[in-house]
């Protein structure tokens, strides 16, 4: 449906973090359960984890990561916030991995939905939503392991424009515990939640909350 809209109303979006797309300059990552190389990295561990995403970079070439939209994961089993009886493992956005500090932009023109810090081990740290008018149809976009100063200053109803420089990468600590990325995601509903939307959901919701949650890629853009 996205794909469908961004194309019919020739909606261009402004890249979420500005780079040269074209020059396939970034690595796709794999964080999924089967990356047996993940079994190797502490992932608690700020300079073991950094520094195993740093070397994925290094070894490739390249100077940013991204990846993970649907993504089986088991790395969350690091943080109580994902445990359960049934764990939280499909990836509901995509991450881009680059420095803390990397400017963030708005993808189209909207406003401020909601933003919160969400200073448990293993969640977002600070996160900004925003809400965006296509053709008629609300969609919601999630920029999450923001640094702090991101949230300064910011009201809820907010315009932000398209192009607008609105956020920023967090460190490790800000973030809480993950080394430095955005998680970019996107969503129809926000069904209830403010400041907030799960990352994250479990094998048996997959399917409602992919469709919830359209590819980002779409977006960022590839």
């Amino acid at each position: 449906m996205l794909n469908q809209i961004l194309k019919e109303h020739n909606i261009k979006p402004h890249p979420v973090v500005e780079f040269d797309w074209t020059s396939d300059d970034y690595h796709v990552f794999d964080l999924s359960k089967d990356n047996a190389d993940l079994d190797k990295v502490d992932l608690n561990d700020e300079e073991g984890f950094s520094s195993y995403i740093n070397q994925v970079l290094d070894e490739n070439g390249k100077s940013i990561g991204i990846g993970g939209y649907g993504e089986v994961r088991s790395l969350y089993s690091r943080s109580d916030l994902f445990k359960g009886e049934e764990p939280r493992t499909i990836h509901l956005g995509t991450d881009i991995w680059a420095p803390a500090g990397t400017p963030i932009f708005a993808p189209f023109d909207g406003i401020i939905h909601s933003f919160d810090n969400r200073n448990y081990h293993g969640d977002y740290g600070p996160v900004i939503i925003l809400e965006h008018d296509m053709a008629g149809k609300k969609l919601f976009s999630l920029y999450g392991h923001l640094s702090t100063d991101s949230l300064e200053g910011k009201v809820v109803g907010q315009l932000v424009e398209k192009g607008e420089q609105f956020a920023w990468f967090g460190t490790y600590h800000e973030n809480f515990h993950w080394p430095p990325h955005l998680h970019f995601q996107l969503m129809w509903d926000m069904e209830g939640h403010v400041g907030d939307y799960p990352g994250v959901c479990k094998a048996s919701e997959k399917d409602q909350y992919l469709a919830n949650c359209p590819d980002p890629m779409l977006v960022l853009p590839s």
